[in-house]
């Protein structure tokens, strides 16, 4: 299928910034909702770079995922002239939190924590235990175990 060059280089452009592409299963869609492409030339230029080994195609419920291998990001570098030092989203890192420390109890945004603090220490001094007079009998269980009166 013929794709204009403009068209082309919106793909491809489109893939290499994300990493990946979605196109749905409508080949007489006027346009992709992401690119100002139709739909079909999308689907067919992602065929033909899956063909090439550029990129990988899963199809699940109706839509293709299209996701960008090593030698596909090596192919759009040369093919849009992009440098070496840039990378798809989808291979960048992402910034990681420090691992908690051992034993540090973490507070809460809400202040759950200080608040469930402040009720269990409310009643230090004072021990809580059964009355004097609080004898409590226990005279067998029930069911089966239970003694057979006569």
């Amino acid at each position: 299928m013929y794709i204009p060059t403009a068209n082309r280089k919106l793909i491809c452009k489109a893939l290499f910034k994300d990493g990946v592409l979605v196109a749905k299963k409508d080949f007489n869609a006027p346009r992709h909702p992401e690119i100002n492409v139709p739909n079909l030339q999308v689907i067919k230029a992602m065929q033909s770079l899956t063909s090439r080994g550029y990129v990988k195609t899963q199809f699940s419920w109706q839509y293709y995922y299209y996701t960008l291998t090593d030698e596909g990001i090596e192919h759009l570098r040369e093919y849009l002239n992009i440098p070496q030092e840039v990378f798809p989203a989808t291979f960048k890192k992402a910034a990681r939190a420090a691992p908690p420390q051992f034993g540090a109890r973490p507070e809460r945004e809400s202040g759950f924590r200080r608040d469930h603090d402040d009720y269990r220490r409310r009643d230090e001094g004072k021990k809580e235990t059964p009355s004097e007079n609080f004898r409590p009998e226990f005279r067998g269980g029930f069911g089966r175990s239970r003694p057979q009166q006569q």
